[in-house]
């Protein structure tokens, strides 16, 4: 067995190491593809034949602290061990390689998201608590004010960038997303049947009002609906996040959905709009964020993760 970077040569064996791993595959090998340095920062496993075995990728990008600031995170990915490869360490010995990589490339601590946290934890990563809310779809979702709600187009996007940008400007755990990122990233995570819905005030038919936020709409599974990441205009949140939730509603029952969740911060105004979603609001928090100090003390970093108002949106998956 032989531990190593990847090298172009491997593509084809790496791909179809995640496509026996993940049902997302696709996704996943579209967006590790358009990291420039993605060989150098995938580690991989290779058998006597040549053959990946294991592997996994790390993407530095700039995540806001607890204080606002950016720093440089290694954000943890593409994990995959074939079947016949499994409880052997290799990702133990893959996760030592990219550690000492995000050392050497200056990364101030590590992030990652896992239904199966214990490989990670013997190798010094820590879960930390989202909030959340789930319950039964509302069966009425009485429409809140004058507000238009509609799904958002590419002429959209300098609206959706500037209300994500001011919504998080000092928000703990959000990454800052380059025009790269809404112009690839952000529509592969949220590609069809997913939907990013627009809420405008003071709009009229065949014209555009001003934008009082938008929140995005996945089905994870059939009949499950689920809201993933929201953005509000200063001074009118309230009014944003109640006609996104009442119209996330009424779209989610139209493509069958009967229940939802909601990974969102607990702002004062998504709290207020939750009966608009949900005809019965329960916590659902969720421990599937890990992290990890690198250059960084590990207080620093808790601070972080168990910041007010943290959050990192699934668009930004890595």
């Amino acid at each position: 067995m032989r531990y190593r970077t990847a090298a172009p040569a491997d593509e084809p064996g790496l791909h179809a190491l995640w496509a026996a791993a993940f049902p997302d595959a696709a996704t996943v090998i579209a967006l590790w593809g358009r990291d420039p340095g993605r060989h150098a920062r995938t580690f991989l496993a290779e058998d006597d034949r040549g053959r990946p075995v294991s592997a996994l990728h790390y993407l530095p990008r700039p995540i806001r602290s607890a204080t606002g600031r950016p720093q440089r995170v290694g954000c943890l990915g593409s994990v995959a061990t074939h079947p016949d490869a499994r409880g052997r360490g290799h990702v133990r010995h893959l996760l030592a390689a990219a550690v000492d990589a995000m050392t050497t490339g200056g990364c101030a601590w590590s992030l990652l998201f896992t239904a199966t946290p214990r490989v990670y934890e013997s190798a010094g990563w820590r879960t930390f608590a989202a909030p959340g809310w789930s319950g039964p779809l509302a069966e009425r979702a009485p429409h809140p004010g004058a507000a238009a709600v509609r799904p958002s187009t590419r002429a959209d996007l300098p609206a959706l960038r500037a209300l994500r940008d001011g919504f998080d400007a000092t928000r703990p755990l959000t990454t800052v997303r380059s025009a790269d990122d809404w112009e690839h990233r952000v529509p592969v995570r949220y590609a069809p049947p997913a939907c990013v819905l627009v809420a405008e005030d003071g709009g009229r038919a065949g014209h555009s009002g001003s934008p009082l936020g938008f929140a995005v709409l996945r089905h994870p599974a059939p009949g499950e609906a689920e809201i993933a990441e929201m953005a509000l205009a200063p001074g009118r949140e309230a009014a944003g996040a109640a006609a996104l939730l009442s119209a996330a509603a009424i779209r989610a029952r139209a493509a069958g959905a009967t229940t939802a969740a909601v990974r969102l911060p607990a702002e004062p105004a998504v709290v207020g709009a939750l009966p608009y979603l949900l005809a019965e609001t329960r916590p659902a928090t969720t421990h599937y964020g890990m992290a990890r100090p690198v250059l960084t003390p590990a207080a620093e970093v808790l601070a972080t993760v168990t910041a007010p108002g943290a959050v990192h949106w699934y668009g930004d998956s890595f």
